[in-house]
């Protein structure tokens, strides 16, 4: 069995282009046109092209505008998706469309209801943390990234699963090779025969001895006389990997950055435990882990003024539409004492995130432990100072902080 894996084992999961901050450019051409078909980078990012006829991509970055996209799904859809991720993960809900998508939907949701999600909280997530934060507490200093942010999902996935705590450090490496895809295709996809053998002798486990895990609950569960298959199973838990893995540890590491960047605001949610909410939904606006989605327009529309023909691409900035000034005052601020208001980052209508609870639920456990284990953590002034990358995905490289 392999040794856990370490964060520099796999580098080019982590960031997709190098861009440091791609907000001045997505505020000018918002403000432009919140709706338009140029490219609101300047020459950093991960543009798609057009679908059909050579017909240019849309970009949609106001808020209004990303969200009427997200909503209509009878105009807008990601059924496209199927066509680049099902060789990856299977038919998942995330690539299909209406009444498709309602259906499987609702049959995977019950695995993520209020009382399950308590269950964990209570009896697995903060012991990850805790055993993380064992590792280097005695020591004074860390790379946060490196030695919590970037490991914590992982386990926690695995321990919901109900997985052999022997299997974790190989389950970890595949999971982490599953989400490299964009990065290495033909790694992403051995991966994905090794996730489906390693799913597939577990589910039959769980028939044979049902256990207290989301394999069983998949497994078990009936909406209207329907279950799930076992093809649909397998899809659901290699895209819970990405979805689950991926964007929880760099939402919560950009949480931190946030908080450690601006030191008076730390300390406001150290003192002010009712605060720790509000700063992980202000985390998630200011700096969401994904900035954008790629949806493709089933049929001809117009939007802000500006025509989309059917079949053309359609780019939906979430990152853009959480910064809009229009819908955010001072948007580029991060600011935990900012009014609540909806942000986008899980984003909206039917395909709104179906594991946003769980992650958000992550997030405080993690940011409680962090306050109450590591006290007076400060960014390390010895080391060089963190920073934000990427074009698509975004999350600090480092955190180095002293306690």
């Amino acid at each position: 069995m392999s040794s856990t894996v370490e964060f520099d084992d796999l580098p080019e999961t982590l960031q997709i282009g190098t861009i440091d901050d791609p907000y001045p450019d997505l505020a000018t051409a918002r403000r432009r046109a919140p709706v338009t078909t140029d490219w609101p980078f300047r020459d950093e990012g991960i543009q798609t092209e057009g679908f059909e006829d050579g017909l240019p991509s849309v970009s949609v970055l106001g808020y209004e505008e990303v969200a009427t996209v997200l909503r209509d799904h009878e105009t807008f859809s990601s059924a496209f998706l199927s066509e680049l991720m099902t060789p990856m993960l299977g038919r998942t809900i995330i690539a299909m469309d209406e009444p498709d998508h309602r259906a499987t939907r609702a049959l995977v949701a019950p695995a993520f209801r209020p009382k399950l999600l308590a269950q964990w909280q209570a009896s697995m997530v903060r012991r990850v943390v805790d055993e993380l934060i064992d590792g280097f507490a005695d020591r004074g200093k860390a790379d946060l990234v490196r030695q919590l942010t970037f490991a914590f999902p992982v386990r926690v996935i695995a321990r919901i699963l109900g997985l052999p705590e022997r299997d974790a450090p190989q389950f970890q490496r595949w999971s982490l090779e599953l989400i490299s895809m964009v990065a290495d295709w033909e790694r992403g996809l051995a991966a994905s025969h090794a996730l489906g053998a390693y799913f597939a002798e577990q589910l039959a486990q769980r028939r044979a001895r049902p256990g207290d895990d989301l394999i069983t609950e998949l497994a078990e569960t009936e909406v209207d006389g329907e279950r799930l298959t076992d093809d649909e199973i397998f899809a659901f838990l290699r895209l819970l990997l990405p979805a689950g893995i991926e964007t929880t540890y760099r939402s919560f590491g950009n949480l931190l950055f946030g908080l450690l960047t601006n030191p008076d605001q730390f300390d406001a949610v150290a003192r002010e435990a009712e605060l720790r909410k509000t700063a992980i939904e202000e985390g998630l606006r200011w700096e969401p882990p994904i900035v954008l989605i790629a949806w493709r327009c089933v049929r001809d529309t117009e939007l802000a003024g500006v025509p989309i023909a059917s079949g053309q691409g359609v780019n939906v900035f979430l990152a853009s539409a959480n910064r809009d000034e229009r819908r955010f005052p001072d948007a580029h601020r991060f600011d935990v004492h900012r009014p609540p208001a909806p942000h986008l980052a899980f984003g909206s209508g039917p395909h709104v995130c179906l594991g946003m609870h769980l992650a958000r639920m992550e997030s405080l456990v993690a940011l409680d432990a962090v306050l109450e284990r590591l006290p007076d953590v400060h960014l390390d002034p010895t080391a060089p100072a963190p920073r934000i990358v990427g074009s698509l995905f975004r999350s600090p490289t480092a955190l180095p902080v002293c306690f």
